[in-house]
C-alpha cells in the first residue's frame, strides 16, 4: 500500500456516514471509522462500507491485558479490514498477543500500528497528567521502537514525529499521522499540526484527515485538494 489520504468519518451514524460517502462518485477514498461510529452502528457498518469498496482504517485504540485484546483482535479479523489499531502503553507483550489473535488461519491479517502519543497531547498535559517527564518526542520513538519489537507494522504519530521515526524503525516501518490541517484552516482541538504538502515532504505514509474535509463545503473538492497536496 503506497501514500493515501484517509477521511476520518468521525459521525454519529449510519445515514450521515453514507450520506457523506455518497458525495464521493469517481474515487473512492480511504476511511477511518473511529469510536464514535462502531459504538453506535457495530460491526455491519464497516461490513457496509467495505461492500462499497472503500480501504478502511479501524481506529478503536484497543488496550488491555493481552489475553482480552488477542481475542477482540480475532473477532476484527473477520471484518476484512485494511488497518486497525491499539496503544503502544500496553506493553510489548499486549502487542504480540494482539498480532496472534489478528492472525488468521491463512496467515494473512490487516496492518496492526501502534499510537505513541495522541496530538492532543502535548508535553505539559504528558508531564501533568501521564506524569512522563521525558521529552515527547523521545517517548514517542521509544514506543515506537517498541512496537517494533512486537512485531507490529507502523504507529499512529503526529506528523512532526514521522521523519525521527523512520530514522529510528527504518523506513518499511509505517506512520499514519493525523493533526493535519489545511495552512489555511483551523487546528481545532490538535497541539502537533502540519500541512498535507509538509507530511509528505517529511514522509508520513498516511495522514489522517477529518473535519477540514467532512466539515468542508464542498468535501469531495477538500479530499482532492488533500490528495493533491499528499499524493501527487
Amino acid at each position: 500500500m503506497g501514500k493515501d489520504v484517509i477521511i476520518a468519518c468521525d459521525f454519529k451514524s449510519k445515514e450521515d456516514t453514507l450520506c457523506f460517502l455518497d458525495k464521493f462518485t469517481g474515487r473512492k477514498p480511504f476511511v477511518k471509522i473511529g469510536m464514535e461510529l462502531f459504538y453506535a452502528e457495530g460491526p455491519g457498518i464497516v461490513r457496509e462500507i467495505k461492500s462499497r469498496g472503500h480501504k478502511i482504517f479501524l481506529d478503536l485504540k484497543l488496550h488491555d491485558i493481552p489475553n482480552t485484546v488477542k481475542k477482540a483482535m480475532s473477532v476484527l479479523s473477520n471484518l476484512d479490514v485494511d488497518v486497525c489499531n491499539l496503544h503502544a502503553a500496553g506493553t510489548v507483550r499486549m502487542m504480540e498477543a494482539a498480532i496472534e489473535g489478528l492472525t488468521r488461519e491463512d496467515g494473512t491479517r490487516p496492518l496492526l500500528i501502534a499510537v505513541t502519543q495522541l496530538t492532543s497531547t502535548d508535553q505539559e498535559a504528558m508531564e501533568n497528567d501521564l506524569l512522563i517527564k521525558e521529552p515527547i518526542d523521545k517517548v514517542v520513538m521509544h514506543y515506537a521502537s517498541r512496537a517494533k519489537k512486537a512485531g507490529l507494522d507502523g504507529v499512529v504519530c503526529s506528523p512532526l514525529e514521522a521523519e525521527k521515526v523512520h530514522s529510528t524503525c527504518g523506513k518499511e516501518f509505517l506512520t499514519v499521522t493525523p493533526g493535519v490541517r489545511f495552512a489555511d484552516g483551523d487546528m481545532g482541538d490538535q497541539k502537533r499540526v502540519m500541512t498535507p504538502e509538509d507530511a509528505k515532504k517529511i514522509g508520513s505514509d498516511y495522514i489522517v484527515v477529518g473535519r477540514p474535509i467532512t466539515a468542508a463545503e464542498d468535501p469531495v473538492a477538500a479530499y482532492e485538494r488533500c490528495v493533491n497536496e499528499f499524493v501527487d
